[in-house]
């Protein structure tokens, strides 16, 4: 029987499974960027709601005022202008622009995603290559690499450099801040810090085919014991990342699991950035002559 109580006892027992899926994003952040970029949104969102607020309250008073029963409001059909109401038209938006500006003027050169974070620790150096539809992580020190996860100790400065083997793509960890984009041939830099242990949602934040919604990673903030554990298992274990193991990670697959490379062939991360550029004004040469 569909009675008001059934429906209350439905509506709340939906919900939570609603809310479930609403995984943290940049306002629950966990480093300095994203505290960072969440002090912007919502400073730019106080600046706009100044005027949006009154101009809504506005104009239901305006409404309640000039409505058709009440006689006190002045009837004024040749009116056509007010100096002082044009000053405070023009002048508040103009007021928000600058304002809004301003924000982001300082937060973009505080928070430039290839600024390095101040910290007495030496930062984690990760290259990244974005692949069809996976994401590659190697570290040059350590000499080894990941597919679709990244694991970085606590509080440590992790210095991205990034670039892509294919199409444009973009790297983006909401609860850590910065996105950057990865394109064939060049190479951007990111740089990130977990303050607190956890695992960190990452996506790719460009479309890219039909594998994109799989091109998800993990960024693991850990100890450093736990990290140092890491390394040495991942050394312990699995394939060589050699020009023929690339070529075979560089072939199209969805939905990759992560795993690790025990070694890594040195300067891969430079040979890519050269080979993709070189594909990609191929392309370019060959769309043109088309």
């Amino acid at each position: 029987m569909n009675t008001p109580d059934s429906r209350r006892i439905s509506l709340w027992t939906i919900l939570p499974l609603l809310l479930g899926g609403c995984a943290p994003g940049v306002l629950d952040p966990a480093g300095p960027v994203a505290a960072g970029d969440r002090i912007v949104l919502l400073n730019a969102l106080t600046i706009m709601l100044a005027i949006v607020v009154p101009t809504i309250l506005a104009t239901f008073a305006f409404a309640w005022w000039f409505r058709a029963g009440n006689t006190k409001a002045t009837y004024r059909p040749d009116w056509a202008y007010s100096g002082r109401l044009e000053l405070l038209v023009w002048s508040v938006p103009a007021l928000v622009v600058i304002f809004l500006g301003g924000v982001g003027w300082i937060g973009s050169h505080d928070l430039d995603p290839s600024k390095p974070i101040a910290s007495k620790i030496a930062p984690i150096r990760v290259d990244v290559v974005a692949l069809d539809w996976k994401w590659l992580f190697i570290y040059p020190d350590q000499g080894i690499a990941s597919v679709n996860r990244v694991v970085a100790p606590v509080g440590v400065p992790v210095s991205f450099r990034i670039t892509s083997a294919t199409v444009m793509n973009s790297l983006f960890v909401p609860q850590l801040g910065g996105q950057i984009y990865a394109m064939a041939g060049m190479e951007t830099k990111l740089n990130l810090r977990a303050d607190a242990a956890g695992r960190y949602r990452g996506l790719s934040a460009h479309y890219s085919g039909k594998g994109f919604p799989g091109m998800t990673f993990h960024m693991d903030a850990v100890s450093t014991e736990q990290f140092a554990g890491w390394v040495a298992g991942a050394r312990a274990g699995g394939p060589v990342l050699d020009r023929a193991g690339y070529l075979a990670l560089l072939k199209d697959s969805e939905n990759v699991p992560p795993y690790t490379y025990r070694a890594v062939t040195p300067g891969l991360f430079d040979a890519v950035v050269k080979d993709s550029g070189t594909m990609s004004a191929n392309r370019a040469q060959d769309g043109r002559q088309q």
